[in-house]
């Protein structure tokens, strides 16, 4: 497991465009920014199905989902990994990843990898906030839980930063970069920012 943590892309960057393949049933097949987003802002989570990072926040992500899924944030989750490299990652696999974990959010398919490099995303998970005029608030860790530790995963650093927006108030710049496994890119396509 190659272990990584967040770029923490610069605040105020603009959420991408973006056309993807939902593989959840919630919502259409093909999403787009557009689409995904609120009137309070957006929130893009990369992740996948077989990362030990993911799968020990994964049950609280989907309660995050459920949670927050009417707030007037847009919410989505991307897996922009290789799955030809990466089976555990197919299409197929994220369906029932995200119906497991009863996520009320779609889980895009970032195939050609496209989005994660708009975003200098590294890690799964990477967590990215926006605000109503789609410019990043907030980057960085679903709360503190990581394997091996003993803690429960609850979403506390997002879930602050999710209720700063829906309020209106400013979120907090101290922010502490997500950690996981590393975006497993296509062979030869790492983006030239991690070299």
């Amino acid at each position: 497991m190659a272990e990584r943590s967040s770029t923490m892309l610069a605040l105020g960057t603009k959420a991408p465009y973006f056309e993807l393949y939902n593989t959840h049933d919630y919502g259409a097949r093909t999403i787009s920014t557009d689409q995904l987003a609120g009137d309070k802002g957006l929130m893009l989570a990369f992740i996948c199905n077989h990362c030990p990072y993911v799968i020990k926040i994964a049950e609280a992500l989907g309660k995050f989902s459920r949670d927050y899924c009417s707030s007037g944030i847009g919410l989505a989750v991307i897996n922009s990994n290789d799955a030809e490299t990466y089976p555990a990652d197919s299409t197929d696999n994220m369906s029932r990843f995200a119906t497991a974990n009863e996520f009320a959010m779609p889980y895009l398919y970032d195939k050609n990898q496209t989005v994660a490099r708009a975003c200098c995303a590294a890690c799964t998970p990477d967590f990215y906030l926006f605000d109503k005029d789609i410019k990043l608030v907030y980057r960085g860790q679903f709360d503190g839980v990581r394997p091996g530790n003993r803690v429960s995963s609850n979403g506390e650093d997002l879930r602050k930063a999710c209720n700063a927006v829906i309020e209106g108030r400013e979120v907090d710049k101290h922010q502490i970069a997500s950690l996981g496994c590393s975006i497993k890119w296509a062979p030869g396509k790492e983006p030239t920012i991690f070299n």
